[in-house]
């Protein structure tokens, strides 16, 4: 779930985080001087160096000069997702490199991270991505768009027996049936926000509600239910409604899933997105603020993102091999980090993340910083010639 804010100290933790990353943003760019589009966001600008660039990779090389951290997207005309960045600290950089086809396009800048941002309407120029792409990549994408519509699949069943418990009453057979209808979700989340319209109905939790949705009746999804089971303790008639539709929004996602745009860097994109979940969701407590579920959430991310980038992986060795040797690394050391919190390194028994303390919070927040700031890398490097 993109998070609606940043507390105090997790966007203080965030912005040291990105200023390491910007270190490894500033150097030249892979794609060409006519292909960097700079973006200067502010607390009320979101200013472009340029309206028109040739389509195929496109590097967008942002800049935070306002007081707020940021987050900055390019839209399709019709709002769908083509690529992301968020938590974007004020006074750091970031670079992010996406592949677009000739169209018209929107970036937007959001300061403090909500509602629909500032805008600019930009054009992709010409035919289209490169003619030639490594026969690789494309291999990496069908098998990636295969894989995210398993992990839809295997879902929805998942989440029917959470349903259903709801339906019958059970709390407790809704507790433990809860968490792992999550995890194809957050494998592959950034796939599934890409839509725009599902993840506000499945996913928000209540401070993520748009300005003037009254929780009460706007409010849906696992996170409105959750908070039903483990706070309220009750399941009323309401919350076997949103049960319903619950399953009739996952059957949406798993029918359009399939038919997502998916290239090469906007899966390398989305590996870091999965690490910025984890970064300001799962390490801060606050996606599970009720069940307390976080670590299922936090490992099946760090899977989704590990999944993308082992795709990508002999492509990326080509053409840097000591990003490869650092992101073995990283993920190595962040999934042993993660074994510590269950006793079984094949199920998704992990402890609750109430019972963890601030002391290993930090080393779980700092695995993931290191693993974050080489991952941000990866989509540069999959198109360097």
């Amino acid at each position: 779930m993109r998070p609606a804010r940043l507390s105090a100290v997790a966007a203080a933790a965030t912005v040291a985080a990105l200023t390491a990353v910007t270190g490894c943003t500033e150097k030249g760019s892979s794609t060409g001087g006519e292909r960097v589009v700079n973006v200067t966001s502010t607390d009320d600008k979101c200013e472009v160096s340029k309206k028109e660039f040739p389509a195929g990779h496109v590097e967008l090389a942002i800049e935070n000069k306002g007081s707020k951290v940021t987050e900055v997207y390019i839209l399709f005309p019709d709002d769908r997702i083509v690529t992301e960045r968020e938590n974007i600290g004020p006074g750091t950089k970031q670079t992010v490199t996406a592949e677009v086809k000739a169209g018209d396009y929107t970036i937007a800048c959001k300061p403090g991270m909500k509602g629909d941002g500032i805008r600019q309407t930009v054009k992709a120029t010409g035919k289209g991505a490169p003619a030639k792409r490594d026969p690789r990549l494309d291999k990496a994408v069908a098998a990636y768009r295969e894989y995210v519509q398993t992990q839809a699949d295997e879902t929805l069943p998942k989440a029917e027996a959470f349903a259903k418990a709801v339906k019958d009453g059970d709390i407790e057979a809704a507790k433990k049936a809860y968490a792992p209808s999550r995890i194809g979700w957050e494998r592959t989340e950034p796939v599934a926000e890409s839509f725009g319209d599902i993840d506000p109905k499945v996913d928000v939790r209540e401070d993520g509600l748009a300005a003037g949705q009254d929780p009460a009746t706007d409010w849906t999804g696992w996170h409105r239910l959750e908070k039903a089971l483990w706070q309220d303790k009750k399941i009323g008639d309401r919350e076997k409604q949103l049960a319903d539709q619950l399953i009739t929004d996952l059957k949406d996602w798993q029918k359009r899933v399939g038919k997502a745009e998916i290239t090469p860097t906007s899966m390398a994109n989305g590996a870091k997105e999965l690490l910025d979940e984890v970064a300001t969701g799962k390490v801060t407590g606050e996606e599970e603020r009720y069940s307390h579920t976080d670590l299922v959430d936090f490992k099946a991310n760090v899977e989704g993102a590990e999944k993308a980038y082992e795709l990508l992986k002999a492509v990326a060795k080509e053409n840097d091999p000591a990003l490869v040797t650092e992101l073995d690394k990283q993920f190595g050391a962040l999934n042993t980090l993660l074994d510590k919190y269950r006793a079984d390194k094949s199920s998704y028994d992990f402890t609750s993340y109430d019972k963890v303390g601030d002391a290993d919070q930090k080393e779980l927040s700092d695995g993931v910083n290191s693993l974050a700031e080489p991952l941000s890398k990866l989509a540069a490097a999959v198109v360097v010639k």
